[in-house]
Order: C-alpha cells, then sequence, then structure tokens
C-alpha cells in the first residue's frame, strides 16, 4: 500500500513508519520539524526510518493548506495516517490559538486534500484527554464526549467531528483512535516518563501534580503501531477506538518503579494539580480487540525496562524544566 504519514519523524510516528518499511508499503512522511522539542531527535528518527527503506519526505506545516494539496497530489497515496498536531494538554493552555490553527484547520486541509486526490483511508490519531473528568472507568468509546477541559482535548473533539463530516459527505473511510498516554524508546522529553527519568538520573526535584495517585493507562509504544496497522486494514466508512492498554498506573507507583530501574532516589517536589489534568486514564479496549483483533502485549514493567534501556543508551541531551 501507498501510505502517507503525517508527524512521521515524530516518536509514534517513527516507530510506525519503521514497521511500514518492514512490511513492505511504499511511504511518504511529511512533518515540519518544529521546535516543540529538539529538531534534531527528529532528525535522528528520519536517519533511523531511512535505514528501513525508500521515503519520501516533505517538510511542510499541515495548516499550510496549498502546501498539503501539493504533497498529497504529488504523493498519490491510498491511506493516510495522521499522526501530526500540536500534543500536550498543558502547552495548549498557554497557546490555545496554535494548537486550533494546527490540529484542527490542518486536519481539514488534510481531509479536502484527500478528498480532491481520492485517498480511500483515512487514520486520524485523537486522544484519551477528549473523555474529560469521565463518570465512569474504563472510559468506553460510547462515553460523553463533549465537555473537554483544555483546548488540547478540544481540539481532538473537533479532529474527530470534522472526520466523520467528511466520510458521511464524501465516502471516505475514516478510522479514529484514540491513544492512551504512550510511552517506550524515543519518547519526547515532555512526557513523565522520560520526564522524570532524565530527571531523577541527574538527582533533580520531580514536580508532583497532586497527591500522586492520579493513574494514567501507559501503552507501549510497539502495541500503539499494532492498533494502527489494523486500523489501516479494517474496512469501515467511519469508526472510532480506543487504543490503550486497560491497565493504570498511579504517579507514585510510576517514580518508585523509575528508581528501581536507574537505582536512584527521587526528590519529590509536590504541587497542587495543574488545570487540564485529569485524576485518571483507563481505556475499555474490548471493542478494538473485537473489531481489529487489538490486544496489547507489552506489561507496564516489561515496557519500561525497554524505555530504560534506550534511555541508557542514547543519554540524549534534553531539556529539563
Amino acid at each position: 500500500m501507498n501510505i502517507l504519514v503525517t508527524g512521521g519523524a515524530g516518536f509514534i510516528g517513527s516507530h510506525l513508519c519503521e514497521r511500514l518499511l518492514t512490511e513492505g508499503h511504499r511511504l511518504s512522511i511529511v512533518d515540519d520539524l518544529n521546535d516543540f522539542y529538539s529538531p534534531l531527535e527528529k532528525e535522528a528518527n528520519l536517519e533511523l526510518i531511512k535505514k528501513r527503506g525508500p521515503v519520501r519526505l516533505y517538510r511542510a506545516d499541515i495548516g499550510d493548506e496549498q502546501a498539503v494539496q501539493q504533497l498529497v497530489s504529488e504523493s498519490r497515496p491510498e491511506a493516510i495516517v495522521h499522526l501530526a498536531g500540536r500534543a500536550g494538554v498543558r502547552p495548549s493552555l498557554e497557546q490555545p490559538l496554535l494548537y486550533e490553527r494546527v490540529n484542527v484547520g490542518g486536519t481539514m486541509a488534510l481531509l479536502e486534500a484527500a478528498r480532491q486526490c481520492g485517498v480511500r483511508k483515512f487514520v486520524f490519531a485523537s486522544s484519551s484527554s477528549i473523555y474529560g473528568v469521565a463518570n465512569r472507568v474504563p472510559f468506553s468509546e460510547d462515553d460523553l464526549t463533549n465537555l473537554p477541559i483544555s483546548p488540547y482535548a478540544a481540539t481532538k473533539i473537533a479532529g474527530e467531528k470534522i472526520c466523520y463530516t467528511y466520510s458521511h459527505l464524501y465516502g471516505l473511510d475514516v478510522t479514529c483512535l484514540r491513544f492512551f498516554t504512550v510511552y517506550g524508546p524515543r519518547q519526547r522529553p515532555d512526557l513523565a516518563i522520560r520526564k522524570f527519568t532524565e530527571m531523577v538520573d541527574a538527582g533533580k526535584p520531580i514536580p508532583v501534580f497532586g497527591d500522586g495517585t492520579s493513574g494514567r493507562d501507559y501503552t507501549f509504544v510497539e502495541d500503539t503501531v499494532d492498533g494502527i496497522l489494523r486500523a489501516l486494514e479494517y474496512d469501515c466508512r467511519f469508526d472510532v477506538f480506543n487504543l490503550g492498554n486497560s491497565n493504570p498506573v498511579k504517579l507514585i507507583d510510576l517514580i518508585h518503579q523509575i528508581e528501581t530501574g536507574l537505582g536512584k532516589q527521587a526528590v519529590l517536589r509536590w504541587l497542587p494539580m495543574q488545570p487540564g489534568d485529569v485524576p485518571i486514564t483507563c481505556a475499555d479496549i474490548q471493542k478494538a480487540n473485537r473489531l481489529l483483533g487489538y490486544e496489547p502485549r507489552v506489561s507496564f514493567q516489561e515496557g519500561l525496562a525497554k524505555f530504560l534501556e534506550w534511555y541508557d543508551n542514547s543519554k540524549a541531551p534534553a531539556a529539563i524544566a
């Protein structure tokens, strides 16, 4: 299959692109290599991808409608996996208009280009953040999702709704995947596991927001990639799936496991809960299991060990806030 991956130089995107090339697909990547975190890390990811096979790279902003139209017309993909976007709850509180422009406007630009160029399949990376402060756990795809508590979450809800609109109006096959706290080798430096690991390793205090009991459904990156690949093969007009691990880990337990893995003790700095944060995320993955055959295989202990091994081997420089 000829596939275009947006955000292919990023954390999840680079793992996906390696798998696609390994499985014999033709691949194009669009990524603007922005400075949300070091572009050098993204360039290193691209070098790893290129070792797996030929790839066509477009350095472009997905919010640039003309550039998106041109690159989709030139690459002529059968499917688009749309991973690009501005990520993170807390940064979206500081730059909400940027998040709206990239996450909402960029998604619309890609959908419109897909419509005009006859793309068959569109896979959209959504987020567990859309569930907000949920009334029940685990989170089901049928739960209410119209009360987001961060601009980031609101942009992901908007993305899903726009995807449905294009599917309904133009017959584009769309699958939306709600990712639950993906982690693993090459994880972004702003995400908790990598950020905490670097801080503990450097002897710097870790900011702990709340009482340490908040939980996250950490999902190993290779399990997430497996779900994306299954979604590419899933025949539907429009559908939505959770891709999680369904086993939340408490914040304080995460810190203790990092301490054990590094053989160092963390210095904790206790702070109030942050606006936009939710107390727990937990995916109901029964639907994904039933219809996609999705089944996460990597336990948190195993996945964290793989991450720490990568961290020890790379010791990549990163800003520690």
